[in-house]
């Protein structure tokens, strides 16, 4: 692991990232952690080890209000993570970079897909939950918990992961100003889904809604029969970084002349 950096955001936010350098041609990785998760979890600190070693620039970073960031989680929304995802790509890297989302990390990735796609060489989402506060939250609601939310500005739903989440107004209301499954969502750049059947959190159904939805001339959906949310059995972890090359390579064969 290398030495623990912070950035300042335009919009005040200090952020936590862990940056290794590049010592091949190929892109680099970020890595988009999911919801309440941090850069601390199996998969973004697998993936730097596997970075090292493919000589890949790599880096994971906290969103505000997670992990080592600054801000409290509560305060939080899904588009000011994106400016967070955004602001560590515009300012820590050079050249288009490989997207690894993972969860919530996968909707950031497809957002920042819409605004900055010259930035983006390749997008792996791992179970990914786009449009989740609206389909997935919201529409999950209870009336009771949906008047609780619009009085209180906040409910509490339980985690098997820790303690309960608390989903904040905010986040609903916002939610809805981020949404990539109604409009055209075009990936022109290589792109690979990954998906566990036996996931709990992410519906199989979500992940064959985005593959009908996006448009895109290399798109595929993968899924792992058994597979749960987490996505991090050492099989589910080959399966990630055999996605990450696959990308990396395609990208590769379709501008033989620039290096990655």
């Amino acid at each position: 692991m290398g030495k623990l950096q912070h950035i300042e955001t335009n919009q005040g936010r200090r952020l936590a990232f862990y940056q290794s350098s590049q010592k091949s041609d190929a892109a680099g990785v970020v890595f988009l952690g999911g919801f309440h998760s941090d850069m601390q979890g199996t998969k973004a600190a697998f993936l730097e080890q596997w970075a090292k070693q493919q000589g890949r620039a790599y880096l994971r970073f906290d969103y505000s209000g997670h992990g080592q960031s600054s801000g409290k989680f509560t305060d939080g929304c899904i588009g000011e993570w994106a400016q967070d995802a955004a602001a560590i790509i515009e300012n820590l890297t050079e050249g288009p970079q490989i997207l690894v989302g993972s969860s919530m990390g996968g909707w950031i990735a497809l957002i920042l897909a819409k605004f900055m796609p010259k930035k983006i060489a390749g997008l792996v989402g791992i179970a990914a939950a786009p449009d989740f506060t609206e389909d997935s939250m919201w529409a999950g609601f209870t009336p009771d918990q949906r008047q609780k939310l619009m009085q209180n500005g906040r409910v509490e739903l339980p985690s098997e992961y820790q303690e309960p989440y608390v989903i904040t107004q905010k986040l609903i209301e916002d939610g809805r100003n981020q949404l990539v499954l109604r409009d055209r969502l075009l990936l022109p750049f290589p792109t690979r889904f990954l998906q566990g059947t036996a996931d709990k959190d992410v519906a199989q159904s979500v992940a064959l809604r985005l593959l009908e939805h996006a448009s895109g001339d290399d798109v595929q959906l993968l899924l792992r029969k058994g597979a749960d949310h987490r996505f991090s059995s050492p099989e589910c972890l080959a399966l990630i970084c055999a996605a990450i090359d696959q990308v990396s390579a395609r990208r590769k064969s379709s501008n033989p002349s620039e290096k990655l």
